[in-house]
């Protein structure tokens, strides 16, 4: 089974950001990361286009493919389980969501001074923190400025 690890906290702290050095991290290490991003609302089909119009005539996933890339929609009008979306995710070693703080999932959350020193999750849920600021807690704490030293963690505690 591959390792699913969120990444949690409020909005505009940053986990996009940190996210996008970490992945860099370990995909220069080798690792293969896929990434869930879980969101409200999100629009990504465009009228006129032949997966709109599939869409619109009642189809309840449309899968677009090339030889570059696929996306599979799902017009069920449910959210998926977090379990159910990783299920169909093949080829990799990691997977990372950026979101699901309420999920049962590892987490790790990202913190900055300036939008909330309080952490969103309890101790109990969280493997790790990310943060600009000392922060005294009994998980592993890392620095938001690097993303080394826990891509260090992920490789040799999680993936093992």
């Amino acid at each position: 089974m591959i390792p699913v690890i969120s990444f949690v906290g409020r909005s505009n702290v940053g986990k996009t950001t940190y996210l996008e050095k970490l992945i860099t991290e370990l995909t220069r290490r080798g690792i293969k990361v896929a990434v869930i991003k879980h969101t409200q609302h999100f629009e990504m089909d465009k009228p006129g286009k032949d997966t709109y119009r599939h869409a619109r005539a009642g189809a309840s996933t449309v899968v677009i493919s090339s030889p570059e890339k696929m996306a599979l929609l799902d017009y069920s009008g449910q959210e998926r389980p977090l379990d159910e979306i990783t299920a169909v995710i093949t080829g990799v070693d990691l997977i990372i969501t950026e979101g699901y703080k309420h999920g049962d999932k590892p987490k790790i959350e990202v913190c900055r001074r300036e939008t909330s020193q309080e952490l969103v999750c309890s101790l109990e849920e969280l493997v790790a923190v990310v943060a600009d600021f000392p922060l005294e807690v009994d998980v592993p704490r890392f620095d938001l400025d690097d993303a080394v030293p826990l891509a260090d963690f992920l490789q040799y505690k999680i993936l093992k």
